[in-house]
């Protein structure tokens, strides 16, 4: 009991959520209510991504190919919109991160296997499955690790992989570009679509994030809106291969930063390019030593 004769909330002291660059780690339950609704604020977002993921995989057995691919593409907005409100609000909730790469996992990473399987690979039952799982694994599996090395004070300009809904808009910007699924050689563009993408999503090749690729931090502010503008009446007048260009851009500006880092650090300086990656550690900290008496540590 305490001084208010309120009985005391025996919490768990063996782990403890710590973040690796000092950033502040709260217990919603010690927020009062109206910060505790900000904070869940950006879930309302996550929800309607996951409600657009799972309605995609629907349309997507019924062969309503594009409205599939347009939900996905209003996820990947709820997505943004999630993370833009985050950082309005000025806190990320550990519960909010898990919820966010759940809900993309439904739309980033199921839907567009969906997609892809029902779209162009129905006539190879087998390699429809295993292509449609390689991409749903390699959606997992960059969740995951994004998940365990998240952090509101780290470096934000960039990813570490193919995020999974710039993988996404390669399937969505296909799928609205062409008639039909077989362009070429009949495996050729299937196979593209959903092997390049995944593959890319587990690499550690660095991707800028899509808020610092148009914030265009050194232009005039006029020129992000003319970009956005442009942007916009291509999505409007020619989705198709205003997406193409969008979702393919996007997948190229890694090798093309790649190659041309050298050249930008001398003539823009280092802040031009990507900073070396160092190794986060784990954000779960043992509060006691879980070593055995004889100093062995526990393999079980």
């Amino acid at each position: 009991m305490n001084d208010q004769g309120r009985p005391i909330r025996r919490r768990l002291e063996r782990w403890r959520i710590v973040s690796p660059t000092g950033a502040d780690v709260v217990s919603l339950r010690d927020l009062a209510p109206s910060q505790r609704l900000r904070v869940m604020m950006p879930s309302l977002f996550t929800a309607t991504n996951m409600v657009c993921g799972f309605s995609a995989v629907l349309l997507a057995f019924r062969e309503h190919y594009r409205l599939a691919a347009g939900l996905i593409a209003v996820g990947i907005v709820m997505d943004i919109c999630d993370g833009f409100v985050a950082r309005r609000v000025g806190a990320t909730s550990p519960f909010g991160v898990q919820l966010d790469s759940m809900a993309d996992l439904v739309s980033f990473g199921m839907a567009p296997a969906v997609l892809v399987h029902t779209w162009a690979l129905r006539e190879w039952p087998i390699l429809s499955w295993v292509f449609a799982f390689f991409w749903l694994g390699c959606a997992a599996f960059r969740l995951a690790r994004f998940n365990v090395t998240v952090d509101p004070l780290a470096d934000k300009r960039y990813f570490i992989g193919l995020p999974s809904p710039g993988a996404a808009l390669v399937p969505i910007a296909t799928v609205f570009a062409l008639q039909a699924a077989h362009f070429g050689p009949k495996l050729l563009l299937p196979m593209a679509v959903s092997v390049v993408p995944a593959v890319l999503m587990i690499t550690s090749v660095r991707f800028r994030s899509f808020r610092s690729a148009l914030s265009l931090q050194h232009g005039p502010r006029w020129v992000l809106v003319l970009v956005v503008a442009v942007l916009v009446a291509g999505l409007v007048f020619a989705p198709g291969l205003t997406g193409l260009v969008i979702a393919y851009g996007y997948v190229l500006t890694a090798p093309i930063g790649w190659a041309t880092a050298p050249l930008r650090a001398r003539w823009f300086g280092v802040a031009s390019v990507a900073p070396p990656r160092y190794r986060l550690p784990s954000v779960f900290i043992p509060g006691e030593d879980l070593t055995h008496p004889s100093g062995e540590a526990d393999s079980g």
